[in-house]
């Protein structure tokens, strides 16, 4: 399959006056599939970011996340419900070709994030082919990492909803059309399908198979900018475009958004359909045809989420695109509850209610400013009506503003805990909005890890005193960094949510933790000032090896250091270094010259009339503070004149108990 790179520099997003977005300096994209599909068969629209290297599986741990959006952010952006509306729903994922990994990765991304297993064992997870078979189509590794991007998106938005992916034989429309006619069928009334791909659109194409009472039909309006794509631009598909996404400071929602545009021809799809009628509930006057896109969120590469693909790019990597845009849309669609759900609610909102209205940017700048291509106040081309708030504008229960009135926040937000023990206590804060009045919300705690309990209290008043809790950590818990979620929810569907980060630190583990305790590596993992480690000969010769330290030796003062900083590993209290020493000097008489080593707090010190003439070992302890996570460690030869002195050192080790 064709790979088509893209380098971005440091550039600017051309948009209304003001509203301007820096690119990420060095920025480099890759589309997963072809990117101009013949006519009748359409193209995946994933994009990966080439610049941020991609981590193995076991590259990422509880200290090192994925690079890119995790499924909090989303959650917190669109203000996503804990859980879905009435029933578990289905969401189906069409897609091209088949990914034979696409199950077990599925689960490496909803294990890292604590999200509930969801496998073909427990029922949660089904894959077929585009008629319900299970003899599934060849590979393709393009499209397999949009079955990545699109499954990992379901996963984050509604952990608790089922998912159905229905590969295509092929990419030809024909086929990935058949593939959705079918997965509509299975869905059941209010699921979703997602629709993560589009191509030119062309004379006849049809609607059909798009075109299912009951069931959100969702489509990716492309990656190519001011350009209109099927089946995107069926009447009955709700179109879906791409924003940036960005935290911000200055606002209740604590996220600003702006039209996804990298270049003329890099951007969220939007436009004026060529072939397809007007749906009813569009009363744009600049169209007279079917209008892109309806709604949108976030597709900006640059804004990326996270997601794991083991098949093609080979681990984690960070991913944009429309493709990113449609699952999470069609994912809230099929939560909000709503038996007829369309692009139509979309547009009868009262005054935008549940949507957030994305007024900059621009993903063309050769149209000359239309709504087409220009994001404005109200409905515009790029971003349709704006990015959903909650459930409100797809169906599910009407909320009473687009932002949450209340905030909630804990103090402290991180805590580490040892297993079989509790915290200390977190206070819980609820403040009110702008002039909101205080009202009665409901507080719960999600995304505990296994062993893991909470008494926090079930009810409070936004803007009263602040409730406190405590966790209570099992010694089965597993170690590891988990950030949990608590929500302030109140009678109208509002939410409002804040991160709160558990570490439960592993037993301690006693192996040596020094990098290169011998220096046989060089210089590697040690900061060292200039000629300290080196293959020494003569009276500097190592203890053992060809390598070791030359501290001092000089004929004027200075000053040589070896250091390091070292994790503490696991639950630890103390720390041992050793190191072997030894002073070759021509000033025996009086004290000039010093040797100071440091570990922590804790220091021993040799002058030249002190330190060892031939190799001995030496021996420091110092006891960690409650709490501790790293402990420095350094060597210090401390010249002070002309009379040289050299402090030579070998095979050092530091170790915890």
């Amino acid at each position: 399959m064709l790979l088509v790179g893209v380098t971005t520099a440091a550039a600017v997003l051309q948009g209304v006056a003001g509203a301007s977005q820096t690119r990420p300096a060095g920025m480099r994209t890759e589309f997963e599939c072809a990117r101009h599909p013949e006519r009748g068969t359409a193209t995946c629209l994933a994009e990966r970011r080439t610049d941020i290297p991609v981590r193995k599986r076991a590259e990422v741990t509880s200290a090192a996340a994925p690079s890119g959006y995790a499924p909090a952010d989303l959650s917190s952006a669109y203000h996503v419900p804990a859980a879905p509306i009435g029933t578990v729903p289905t969401v189906a994922v069409v897609d091209a070709y088949d990914d034979p990994n696409a199950e077990a990765d599925l689960g490496v991304y909803r294990s890292q994030y604590h999200l509930p297993a969801c496998s073909t064992a427990n029922g949660c997870f089904r894959k077929v082919s585009q008629t319900g078979g299970s003899k599934l189509p060849s590979g393709d590794s393009g499209w397999a990492t949009e079955i990545s991007v699109d499954l990992d998106m379901v996963s984050a938005v509604c952990p608790g909803c089922k998912i159905l992916l229905v590969e295509a034989s092929s990419a030809a429309q024909s086929n990935l059309s058949t593939a959705a006619n079918y997965a509509a069928g299975q869905v059941g009334i209010g699921g979703a399908v997602s629709n993560s791909y589009g191509g030119s659109e062309f004379s006849g194409e049809s609607d059909s198979a798009y075109t299912h009472s009951g069931v959100a039909m969702v489509a990716s309006s492309g990656d190519e900018g001011y350009v209109t794509e099927f089946p995107a631009a069926s009447p009955n598909v709700i179109a879906v475009g791409g924003t940036s996404l960005t935290r911000s400071n200055t606002n209740a929602r604590g996220w600003t958004e702006s039209v996804w545009d990298t270049s003329n021809s890099e951007g969220t799809g939007s436009g004026c359909s060529k072939y397809e009628a007007k749906p009813s509930w569009q009363k744009d006057p600049g169209c007279a045809r079917r209008t892109l896109v309806d709604v949108a969120a976030d597709a900006d590469p640059a804004t990326g989420v996270a997601v794991y693909d083991s098949y093609h790019t080979g681990g984690w990597a960070v991913f944009g695109g429309t493709s990113v845009a449609s699952p999470i849309v069609a994912t809230m669609y099929a939560m909000s509850g709503l038996t007829k759900p369309s692009a139509q609610s979309l547009y009868t909102t009262p005054n935008g209610l549940g949507l957030n209205d994305v007024t900059t940017g621009s993903n063309s700048s050769t149209c000359g400013g239309s709504y087409l291509c220009q994001a404005g106040v109200g409905y515009d081309g790029p971003t349709g009506t704006g990015t959903p708030w909650g459930l409100a504008a797809l169906g599910g229960p009407a909320s009473t503003s687009t932002s949450a009135p209340f905030t909630v926040s804990t103090n402290p937000s991180a805590v580490t805990v040892n297993p079989g023990a509790n915290s200390s206590a977190i206070t819980v804060t609820t403040a009110v909005v702008g002039t909101s009045s205080a009202e009665s919300v409901n507080l719960t705690a999600t995304h505990l890890p296994t062993g893991v309990t909470t008494n926090l209290p079930a009810s409070t008043t936004s803007g009263s005193t602040p409730v406190t809790m405590t966790l209570t950590v099992a010694s089965t818990t597993t170690p590891g960094t988990y950030p949990i979620t608590l929500t302030a929810a109140d009678t109208s569907n509002n939410t409002a949510t804040t991160t709160l980060t558990l570490t439960v630190p592993a037993p301690c583990n006693s192996v040596q933790q020094l990098a290169n305790p011998g220096f046989e590596s060089g210089n590697t993992g040690w900061t060292s000032t200039p000629s300290v480690i080196g293959k020494w000969t003569g009276a500097e010769a190592p203890h053992t090896g060809s390598w070791d330290g030359w501290m001092g030796g000089y004929s004027a003062k200075h000053t040589d250091s070896l250091s390091q900083t070292i994790t503490v590993p696991g639950l630890c209290h103390t720390a041992t270094l050793t190191y072997w020493v030894k002073m070759v000097t021509t000033q025996t008489r009086t004290a000039t010259d010093s040797f100071v080593a440091t570990l922590g707090t804790v220091t021993a010190t040799f002058n030249n009339t002190t330190a060892p003439t031939g190799w001995q070992q030496e021996t420091m302890t110092y006891t960690l503070t409650p709490g501790q996570t790293t402990v420095p460690m350094s060597l210090t030869g401390n010249q002070a004149g002309s009379a040289a002195t050299s402090f030579v050192v070998d095979d050092a080790g530091l170790t915890f108990s």
